[in-house]
C-alpha cells in the first residue's frame, strides 16, 4: 500500500477506506458554507424538488455577507429569500447584521471548521479553510443544494502538488506574499484541480492569520483545495476557539506519509522573498515591490480587507505603518475588518483610532469592495492597491479601473505615498 497525502487520508477516513487521487467517491460533508448571494439559488433548487428538510441542519451555514447591509432593493429581496428559509428551518448557524463577519473569516472564528472535516461552500474561497487542515473547496449553488437535502456529495479525490517554503520570511513577507509568488511561478492554471499542499520550516513561522491569507488564494492557480497540516499554532487556535465559542466537534489530524505521491514539488525561498505585488490583470502577474516602486504608480483607493487580508493582524500591520502619518490627499484608504469581533478587538488595541486619525474609512464586515459590489466601487480608469484576491477587468467597478494585489504593509504605506510604495523603505 502507498502513503498518502493530507488529503486523501481525510477522504479515507470518511469514506471507511483507504482511497487515492483521481477515485470518484461520495462521502457526507461537516459543513456546507452558503451566503447571501449563492444561497438563494439552492434553496430554489431545494424547493423544485420537494426537499421538505435538511439532512444535517446543524452542519449548515448561511453567512449574509456580500450585500449586507443591503445596498438596494434588488440586494434586500435577495436576503430575505435566506432570512426566511433560516426562519423557517430554526437554523442555529445563521449569521446577519447583528453578529456579522465575512464568511471564511466568521466561521473558523466561531469553532465551525475544523481539522480533518469535509467542507463545501457556495463560495470560490472556501479554500481558506484548509489552513485548519481541512479539505476545503467551492462548489455551485445546486451542489450545495444536493448537500442540503443528502448531507454528502460527490468528489474526485485532487492529485496534490507539494509546495515547500522553506527558511523564515523575509522583512515585511506574509502569507499573502507566499501564495503571491506561487501564483507567479506556476500561473492561474498551474494547479488546475489538485490540491496545494503548503509545508516546510516556514509554515512554523507562520500565524493563522499568513496561513488563511496563503490558502485563501489556492483558487487562484486553479487547485480544488489548498491546505496545511495542523500543528501547535493550529491547535493553540482551536483551544482559543474552544474557550471563546466552544467548538462544533472535535479535531482530527491528517498528515502526509513521507511516501506520499505528488504530482510535482515546489520549492520556495521564503528567505528571499520581497513582498509582492499583482499587477492588472491576472493574481499571476507578480512583481518584486522593489521592481513595483520604479513605475511610479499613482493611486486612487487603497484598500485592506476581504476574506484573505481583513483580519486582526492586517489592520496591525496598518496601524504601525500609518501611525502619527496621514493618507495622501489624493487617495481613498477603506479599511474593511473581516468580522464585528475582529472591529471590537481593533478598537481596544486602539488600531482603530490610529487608522480613523490617519484619515482611513472604516466600513462594516463585508464583501462588497472586493466583488465591486459596494463600499469601495472605482470609477474609469482608476487606480487601487488592494489586499484582495482577485485583479480581472472591472473585478472592483469600471473594466477601465485597475487593480493591484498585495499584502497590507504596501497597501498602507502606498496609501500614505498616493503611489505604490515598498513598506521596508
Amino acid at each position: 500500500m502507498t502513503g498518502q497525502t493530507i488529503t486523501e487520508k481525510i477522504f479515507s477516513a470518511h469514506c471507511g477506506k483507504a482511497v487515492y487521487a483521481d477515485e470518484i467517491v461520495e462521502t457526507d460533508i461537516d459543513m456546507v458554507i452558503g451566503n447571501d448571494i449563492t444561497t438563494p439559488l439552492s434553496i430554489k433548487a431545494f424547493r423544485s424538488i420537494g426537499a421538505k428538510s435538511l439532512a444535517k441542519p446543524d452542519n449548515f451555514c448561511i453567512v449574509m455577507d456580500h450585500f449586507i447591509p443591503a445596498k438596494d432593493i434588488a440586494s434586500a429581496n435577495q436576503a430575505k429569500i435566506s432570512r426566511d428559509f433560516a426562519k423557517e428551518f430554526g437554523l442555529k448557524n445563521y449569521f446577519d447584521e447583528r453578529d456579522m463577519g465575512i464568511e471564511h473569516a466568521l466561521l473558523p472564528e466561531k469553532g465551525l471548521v475544523l481539522s480533518g472535516d469535509v467542507i463545501i461552500g457556495a463560495d470560490s474561497h472556501t479554500c481558506t479553510h484548509g489552513a485548519l487542515g481541512a479539505f476545503s473547496t467551492g462548489m455551485g449553488s445546486t451542489d450545495l443544494a444536493y448537500a442540503m437535502i443528502t448531507g454528502k456529495n460527490w468528489f474526485k479525490i485532487p492529485q496534490s502538488i507539494k509546495v515547500e517554503f522553506i527558511g523564515k520570511p523575509s522583512e515585511r513577507v506574509y502569507g499573502k506574499d507566499l501564495i503571491l509568488e506561487v501564483i507567479r511561478q506556476i500561473g492561474v492554471d498551474g494547479a488546475l484541480y489538485q490540491a496545494l499542499e503548503f509545508c516546510g520550516d516556514t509554515i512554523g513561522y507562520l500565524s493563522m492569520d499568513d496561513r488563511f491569507s496563503l490558502c485563501n488564494m489556492a483558487i487562484e492557480a486553479g487547485a480544488k483545495n489548498g491546505i496545511i497540516a495542523a500543528d501547535a499554532i493550529t491547535k493553540e487556535f482551536f483551544r482559543s476557539r474552544n474557550e471563546l465559542n466552544g467548538l462544533r466537534a472535535e479535531p482530527k489530524y491528517y498528515y502526509s506519509d513521507k511516501d506520499a505521491k505528488y504530482s510535482k514539488i515546489i520549492r520556495i525561498d521564503a528567505s528571499k522573498l520581497e513582498p509582492v505585488v499583482a499587477y492588472p490583470y491576472l493574481p499571476s502577474n507578480g512583481k518584486f515591490v522593489s521592481e513595483a516602486v520604479k513605475d511610479e504608480l499613482k493611486i486612487d483607493q487603497a484598500f485592506i480587507g476581504s476574506c484573505t487580508n481583513g483580519r486582526l493582524s492586517d489592520l496591525k500591520i496598518a496601524s504601525e505603518i500609518l501611525n502619527g502619518k496621514k493618507v495622501h490627499s489624493d487617495v481613498r484608504l477603506i479599511i474593511t475588518p473581516a468580522t464585528q469581533r475582529i472591529y471590537k478587538q481593533a478598537q481596544e488595541l486602539g488600531y482603530i483610532d490610529i487608522l480613523i486619525e490617519a484619515g482611513a474609512l472604516i466600513s462594516n464586515p463585508t464583501c462588497g469592495a472586493c466583488l465591486g459590489g459596494y463600499m469601495g466601487i472605482l470609477g474609469d480608469n482608476e487606480r487601487c492597491i488592494s489586499t484582495t484576491n482577485r485583479n480581472f477587468v472591472g473585478r472592483m467597478g469600471a473594466r477601465s479601473s485597475e487593480v493591484y494585489l498585495a499584502n497590507s504593509a504596501v497597501v498602507a504605506k502606498s496609501a500614505i505615498e498616493g503611489k505604490i510604495s515598498d513598506p521596508r523603505i
